[in-house]
């Protein structure tokens, strides 16, 4: 397949390098306008442009790594071109107006976006679960007091010189998810793929005693109940980003290839 990507961060990096391993081309890097310059001077073979409308027409699949608001900005337009479209952002759904712009544009252009997993497992099992009735969902998130910064948890703790573990947030995932852009989009898949943003419980939780980030769903219902957790390593170069998250995105695309996946 010939992928686009948006945006070069940490989790971009890993998914460039993911599928160039596995036989898929680049045909083009969507980056902001003021970056595209200096980009195109470095980018020898590699293709970059700064809008929906620059993408080469053979692009069979776009994959969006660089936020909620580059989401918000070229997700529509590539929906509306007819380009399927992959997101690690899904935090930005939990904007009605977002969702509804990114649900009308896949309408449009009789397209797909496909949310993927992220950091968290589980998502089949409260997918089921919510054929029946479910009573409550509960995310509980951890991790590192660095793996906080740049986020309001710096407003609310100090967090360099943190002793013991603290909560910074409590609510539902949809305010989660407005305040922690770049935090809590495990929040918002959790809230999606079970009771919605507005039922679904989060806590954001900053802890100096581990070096991980512990991701927890708890769930009941009419299926009984169920506890996940899963402790994942940050990429290398951004704590804010989960290594698990890059490669779901891989594994997301990968699965459009198969005959048979799950």
């Amino acid at each position: 397949m010939k992928i686009g990507i948006i945006g070069e961060g940490a989790i971009g990096r890993y998914v460039r390098e993911g599928l160039h391993e596995r036989g898929h081309v680049i045909g083009a890097i969507l980056v902001r306008a003021e970056r595209l310059q200096e980009r195109a001077a470095e980018s020898g073979k590699t293709h970059y442009v700064s809008s929906v409308a620059d993408l080469p027409q053979n692009i069979d699949h776009m994959i969006d790594c660089a936020g909620h608001q580059a989401l918000k900005s070229y997700g529509p337009g590539i929906l509306q071109r007819g380009i399927d479209l992959t997101t690690v952002s899904i935090g930005a759904l939990a904007d009605p107006d977002v969702y509804r712009s990114l649900e009308h544009a896949a309408a449009e252009g009789n397209s797909r976006l496909y949310l993927a997993s992220g950091a968290i497992g589980a998502l089949d099992c409260l997918r089921a679960a919510r054929v029946g009735k479910l009573l409550s969902v509960t995310y509980i998130g951890r991790k590192p007091p660095k793996g906080w910064k740049g986020s309001p948890a710096e407003a609310r703790l100090d967090l360099d010189q943190l002793e013991s573990s603290a909560v910074h947030f409590e609510g539902t995932a949809r305010i989660a998810a407005t305040e922690y852009p770049k935090n809590a989009n495990v929040a918002a898949a959790v809230a999606l793929a079970g009771l919605g943003f507005d039922e679904t419980t989060v806590q954001l939780i900053a802890d100096p005693d581990i070096d991980q980030n512990i991701h927890e769903v708890q769930a009941t219902g009419d299926f009984g109940r169920f506890s996940f957790e899963i402790r994942g390593q940050s990429l290398p170069d951004n704590p804010r980003s989960s290594a698990l998250a890059a490669m779901s995105v891989v594994s997301k695309l990968e699965d459009a290839t198969q005959s048979i996946c799950f």
